[in-house]
Order: structure tokens, then sequence, then C-alpha cells
């Protein structure tokens, strides 16, 4: 069982869910992709895969080979603050690219409730530890929700995606010493950036 959960926890891993939200916002709500050839699409899945998944994947593995975090996983609180800067950063350089694209506002709403989320999970995290697992596939039904209701996009696979994020949610509560409410705290705050943004248009 507990092997079952790590490799969910892999798979589902929060620096994937950016681009798995672009996949499925492209895939399901085609007034995103107006603008843009399928060739288009894919050049910008591509960059976000590289900004949001790549490079923060790549700093956590320099800070564990430096003894910066004792674990890739990151069991401490404490030691989460500097690879959770690093991401931000690394999510806002996205941020910027997109907004140098012809991209609908929902994209950039999107991505501008992603990164709400993180912000506020840095700034909880100076206190008390949010499970970031929760966070990412929270913000990923925020979106479809907010997709749907916007834009009346596809939701067939919405009961697929909250047993997924229950599996998820389980699966961290058996590999790690989170707690119910630090993972139930993850998937509110990333449900409701994104939802909110995508709904009320927030970006910048």
């Amino acid at each position: 069982m507990r092997k079952a959960a790590h490799v969910l926890s892999l798979l589902l891993h929060p620096v994937w869910m950016p681009t798995f939200a672009l996949l499925t916002a492209f895939h399901t709500d085609p007034h995103l992709t107006f603008a843009f050839t399928g060739r288009g699409q894919w050049i910008i899945i591509g960059m976000i895969f590289v900004m949001t998944a790549l490079f923060p994947a790549s700093s956590m593995f320099m800070l564990w080979r430096s003894g910066a975090v004792s674990e890739l996983a990151m069991p401490k609180r404490q030691e989460r603050v500097v690879p959770l800067l690093l991401t931000l950063i690394y999510f806002c350089m996205a941020y910027y690219l997109l907004r140098r694209t012809p991209n609908s506002p929902v994209t950039l709403a999107l991505f501008s409730g992603i990164i709400i989320a993180l912000v506020a999970v840095l700034l909880i995290n100076l206190r008390w530890k949010v499970s970031l697992h929760a966070t990412g596939i929270g913000g990923l039904v925020g979106m479809c929700i907010g997709l749907w209701i916007l834009h009346g996009a596809q939701t067939w696979y919405l009961p697929w995606l909250f047993l997924l994020t229950g599996a998820l949610g389980t699966a961290r509560l058996l590999v790690t010493d989170h707690t119910p409410a630090q993972i139930y705290a993850g998937a509110a705050i990333g449900a409701m950036a994104t939802f909110g943004c995508i709904a009320f248009g927030i970006y910048y």
C-alpha cells in the first residue's frame, strides 16, 4: 500500500500540475486556444513544462545534493522555504512569458491563481506545514470547475478527478507526517485560488 502511495505521489507531484492544468485547459476549452495553431499550443505547453517542472525539479535536486535539504520530499517545514521561493520565481518567469504571447486572459488568470496559491502556501509554511500535493491537485480541480462555469467546458472527467484527489490525499497521509487538516487546507487553497481568478478574471 505504501509503495502504491509513493508512486501516486510521484506521478501527481505538484511540479507537474501547471503542465497538467494547461494540457487539460487547452484540450477542454477551445476559447483558450483560438489564437494558436496546434504546434503553437505545444510550444506554450513545452515552455510551461520547462519553467514550472524541469527548473524547480532541478533546483530541488541541487539543494538536496548540496545538503540544503535533507530529503527530496522536504518533510521539514523549515527546509521548504528556499525551494518554494525558487519555484515562485520560476512561476513568475513563466507568467511573464505567457504575457508575451497572445494567450487568452483566462490562461493568464489560471496562472495568476497558481502563483497566488504558491504565495499563500509559502506564507503559511512559515508557521504551519501545508500539503503541496493537495494544493497542486486542488488547483487543477478549481480550474476545471472555473472553466466549466465560465465557458461550459467539458466536465465528464470531473468525477474521476475528485476520486484522484481523494486517492492522492490518502496517499499523502500514508507516506508523510501530514495531518488531515494540512491536506484539506492545501486542497482548499489551490481550488479557491484558481477558481477565483478564473471566475472573476483576476490577472495582472
